[in-house]
């Protein structure tokens, strides 16, 4: 449609003038048809009503009578009508009494009647009507006529599309006369604004059209022409005194252009400053946040770590000399010294490898360099080590002599070789074997390799390992540790002027090696000798149970937490405490026997404390138990996020033993209204 209103206007007019008459014509001749139909469908369907009411009419008596041969003689008529195929009278019983087809027509009548009324399936229409006689029915009479729709359409489709071609064609002469009258005066105004467009000559006018909308036109095009030829004269005019003032303005544009020259060539030296400057700043920047993010992550490991041990040296410090201690034997008394002990020494290494790491980073750390015999130190690490391996029951091979001699520093490379044997027997298989050798790797190089039979690690972790405070997943594991051991060792290494490096296969185990600049080097034979290997397992007996009002299960894999809470609530006749030692026996266990409130620790082996409360929350059986955190981790968004997942109350290493009991006494209280409402 778009290409046929396209060009002239004057085929615009025609067009749009033939498509007005034709949708017009459309339209009603459309709805003639439509008439003419509808009409000639109720024409027929009467027609066959009054047939059947007539054929009913003269059929009774013959059904009275049983007279089959005068029912099919009054049908019979019917071939007056040959638009009427079949019809057949039913008796009382729907049996067939007489039929009548027309022609070749199908015998193919309905085996028994339908209800009253006309149907129709677009080729036949047929109607079914009940022959009645003083209120008593005496049989059917069925009708079928053939209704050909489709050819009435056709014919008055035929009529139509030779009305529509006339009319078109006398639209299309009446258009063709009329539109020269309205396409006069728009010619005149083209034909003008053509002649200005390609002469430049804006004398031209068009003749007035009158008083309608065409001579509006007119007078308004004339108008504009007046006003367009009086500002290109003045237009003219102040271009010719632009020209001069144009090429006085060149002239001191070149002169402007030399000076800039130099100018230019300045700003260009100060904006390669500047995008270096930014760089270095971007650089920096980055750095920035980087270093920002890593310190943030440091303090955060760094106060759990020394929250850990100062847990149970406040707690079984409050148990021994607070307000209201429990009265401990000497034995117990011991104990509990000696837990303190144990975990003053751990903090006191943390607090020696903090500092050590800081006097390196910082640049403060002095070393003593001088000639060291290997095979003393290796003699004095064998015997330190000795029994952490027989207590882990792990398997030491040293080489019997090397006879090297390395620049070190004395006491820096025994604690760099302690920290390889204490994570190499630490984290070793049960029943697993430590090998220390060496090998010449260079005329001047030494290398020391500490081989385990490990778990190893993955490809990830090794990217990971000389993080600080970074454990690689150890942190829920029973080995303590502080995750600083590694990234010290590194620095003192390569302080002493050496390297350090690792070999892992998961599965298989991890082989760390330091290498080293040699002093002198004494070739000998070596031999293995292996290392006493005594076990030393500790088991424990669980209490006998005793029937309690008030069951607590404490889930915490740190022996020294699990004393700690143990003693402090020895004193309550009133409570039996259960422990586990993981997530997982924890979870079972709470199933099992439903205590009335839960102490968890978060960093735990198999299930973390997390991950334990949200399987207990989902437990309909233990979802109404209070939980009650009780971790190292003490960092505010740490403390937020396991308030919003649901535990009763959050609290942090080193506990406090009031501060405990007040927050155990609190969840007692709120799960008894719990019970009380359920």
């Amino acid at each position: 449609m778009t290409s046929f209103l396209g060009g002239s206007l004057r085929r615009q007019l025609l067009g749009v003038m033939l498509l007005t008459t034709l949708a017009a014509l459309l339209v009603a001749l459309g709805a003639m048809i439509a008439i003419d139909l509808r009409a000639y469908r109720q024409g027929w369907i009467d027609d066959l009503q009054s047939h059947a009411e007539l054929l009913a009419r003269t059929t009774a008596p013959a059904l009275n009578f049983d007279d089959a041969r005068t029912a099919e003689e009054n049908l019979a008529v019917l071939r007056l009508r040959p638009k009427i195929e079949a019809a057949v009278v039913y008796d009382v019983h729907g049996q067939l009494f007489a039929t009548y087809s027309s022609g070749s027509h199908s015998r193919d009548f309905p085996k028994l009647p339908g209800a009253d009324g006309v149907t129709s399936d677009g080729r036949h229409l047929w109607i079914f009507k009940r022959i009645v006689e003083k209120s008593q029915i005496l049989g059917t009479i069925y009708l079928r006529a053939d209704y050909d729709p489709y050819g009435r359409l056709l014919g008055c489709g035929l009529v139509v599309a030779i009305v529509a071609a006339l009319a078109m064609l006398f639209a299309w002469g009446l258009s063709s006369r009329l539109r020269q009258i309205v396409m006069r005066p728009i010619v005149a105004l083209s034909d003008v604004a053509q002649h200005v467009v390609e002469q430049r000559d804006y004398s031209r006018r068009v003749a007035s059209q009158g008083t309608g909308e065409l001579g509006v036109l007119v007078t308004a095009h004339n108008a504009m022409m007046d006003e367009i030829q009086r500002r290109t004269e003045a237009l003219e005019a102040s271009n010719r005194e632009k020209d001069i003032e144009v090429a006085e303005r060149s002239r001191a544009q070149l002169e402007v252009m030399r000076l800039n020259d130099g100018v230019e060539a300045r700003v260009r030296d100060r904006t390669t400053q500047l995008e270096r400057s930014n760089e270095d700043l971007v650089l920096a920047t980055s750095a920035a946040e980087e270093a920002n993010r890593a310190k943030s992550e440091f303090l955060s490991n760094m106060s759990h770590e020394l929250r850990t041990p100062l847990n149970a040296i406040i707690g079984f410090g409050q148990l021994l000399s607070g307000p209201g201690a429990c009265p401990v034997d000497g034995a117990q008394g011991r104990e509990f010294v000696a837990y303190i002990v144990n975990a003053g020494r751990h903090l006191l290494t943390l607090i020696n490898d903090i500092l050590n790491l800081a006097q390196i980073e910082a640049g403060k750390l002095t070393l003593s360099m001088e000639p060291v015999e290997l095979d003393e130190i290796l003699a004095q690490c064998c015997a330190m080590m000795a029994p952490l391996a027989q207590k882990r029951d792990v398997r030491m091979l040293f080489p019997a002599a090397t006879g090297a001699i390395v620049d070190a520093d004395r006491t820096r490379l025994s604690q760099v070789l302690l920290n390889l044997l204490s994570n190499a027997v630490k984290y070793n298989r049960e029943h697993g074997t430590v090998v220390v050798d060496t090998v010449r790797t260079a005329p001047d190089r030494l290398r020391i390799r500490v081989q385990d039979t490990g778990l190893g690690m993955q490809p990830e972790q090794l990217e990971s390992l000389f993080q600080p405070f970074n454990r690689l997943g150890q942190e829920t594991g029973k080995q303590e540790g502080t995750g600083i051991g590694l990234v010290l060792t590194k620095h003192i290494v390569e302080l002493m002027g050496g390297s350090l490096g690792v070999h892992s296969a998961p599965g298989v185990g991890s082989v760390f090696w330091i290498e080293l600049r040699v002093h002198a080097l004494v070739i000998e034979a070596c031999t293995a000798v292996s290392s006493g290997i005594v076990d030393a397992r500790m088991a424990t007996a669980p209490d006998k149970e005793r029937q309690m009002d008030t069951l607590v299960l404490y889930i915490e894999d740190n022996p020294a937490s699990q004393q700690l809470v143990s003693s402090a609530l020895a004193h309550r006749p009133d409570t039996r405490l259960l422990l586990a030692s993981n997530g997982k026996e924890g979870l079972e266990l709470a199933r099992m026997t439903l205590p009335d409130v839960i102490l968890m620790d978060n960093n735990m082996p198999v299930l973390t404390g997390g991950e334990t409360q949200a399987m207990l929350k989902a437990d309909p059986r233990t979802a109404g138990i209070p939980v009650i955190a009780l971790t190292a981790n003490a960092m505010p968004a740490a403390v937020a996020k396991g308030l919003a997942a649901g535990f009763f109350s959050y609290l942090t290493k080193p506990v406090d033993i009031e501060e405990l009991e007040r927050t155990l006494e609190s969840a007692l209280r709120h799960a008894r209204r719990t019970d009380e409402a359920g």
